[in-house]
């Protein structure tokens, strides 16, 4: 008998590797997922003005990063002693105007090049209400202001494939994969029907688009969490968050989809360097630990031949150098 239903992920028609730059933009799910890849060393660029959750904020930060104009003094707001933008994180928040501006704009260069050269991009979608200033912009982030400064409404499934046809009809996007998911993540601020109607709009819109655009294609990570990983257990204690072991599972699918063969096997090889990076050796003074270390030089060194394009500094100089506790 079979207690749970695994989701069935149909081939995406191309794979990524090493020599594929890519940019992940959207929810936390994007951090979760950027953060892995990071890990295993790919030329990878996550959420350069930091996260945002509806359709259209991801696409005001891509629209921003593909001109790179950079925002100007008077494009800042001001409220509780903090210089902010609208469309950027609260990260980039601070009282002096100037530095605000300076890492915002700093972070705009960096991400314009980063999209210039990605071949590829992840979207992940976290919800379809959005909330609007009185001149109808869609912000990222309400930075904590009162809710009556912003009308909330739920976007159409119809509004999102429009802006994102706009988007897609650039130049610059003609050539590159897109990678579309809806976050796991569970909005219960909406309500359990406010944040179900705000996940079915987003997946009809997702699966709209991907019928539209080749190279387009949708990962399930909604439906994984809703569906295939059905239990609590796999919540944090907020009954909203995927937990750890749900996030690696997750991630487990979508590396299995995406990834090819020989960036899977540098996954497995990069993960023991980690590993064996973050062991605390009962005996260190042993022969036998002096000996692992040495291994894990040889191993890094292989490595750093194998794949010149990986930056192995940072193993290199912590398996070569004596161990501290």
């Amino acid at each position: 008998m079979e207690f749970r239903t695994v989701a069935d992920i149909p081939e995406c028609g191309f794979r990524l590797g090493y020599s594929d730059r890519g940019m992940l933009v959207g929810s936390c799910f994007t951090d979760n997922i950027g953060k892995r890849l990071l890990r295993y060393k790919m030329p990878v660029t996550v959420n350069p003005l930091g996260t945002v959750y509806n359709p259209f904020s991801v696409l005001r930060t891509l629209e921003r990063l593909v001109s790179g104009q950079e925002l100007t003094a008077a494009e800042l707001e001001f409220a509780d002693g903090l210089w902010f933008s609208f469309d950027c994180h609260g990260s980039f928040s601070s009282s002096d105007r100037g530095g605000t501006l300076a890492r915002i704009n700093e972070a705009i260069r960096a991400g314009h090049e980063a999209l210039t050269r990605a071949s590829y991009l992840v979207l992940t979608l976290g919800t379809a209400w959005v909330y609007e200033l009185p001149d109808g912009r869609v912000v990222a982030n309400c930075h904590k202001l009162p809710e009556r400064n912003f009308r909330r409404r739920l976007l159409a499934p119809e509004e999102i494939v429009a802006a994102f046809d706009q988007l897609f009809s650039r130049p610059l996007f003609q050539d590159k994969k897109i990678v579309f998911t809806v976050s796991p993540v569970r909005h219960l601020r909406d309500g359990a029907t406010g944040n179900q109607l705000s996940k079915s709009t987003l997946i009809v819109a997702v699966h709209r688009l991907t019928e539209k655009y080749q190279d387009t294609v949708y990962f399930p990570a909604y439906e994984i969490m809703a569906d295939d990983l059905r239990d609590y257990r796999f919540y944090e204690r907020d009954m909203i968050h995927p937990s750890p072991v749900a996030v690696d599972y997750i991630w487990e699918r979508f590396r299995d989809v995406l990834f090819d063969r020989e960036a899977q096997r540098l996954f497995v090889r990069l993960e023991k360097l980690r590993a064996a990076r973050e062991h605390r050796p009962l005996h260190p003074d042993t022969e036998q630990y002096r000996h692992f270390r040495e291994n894990m030089l040889a191993e890094t060194e292989r490595l750093r031949k194998a794949f010149p394009q990986l930056d192995l500094d940072e193993e290199t100089a912590y398996f070569s150098s004596p161990w501290e506790s």
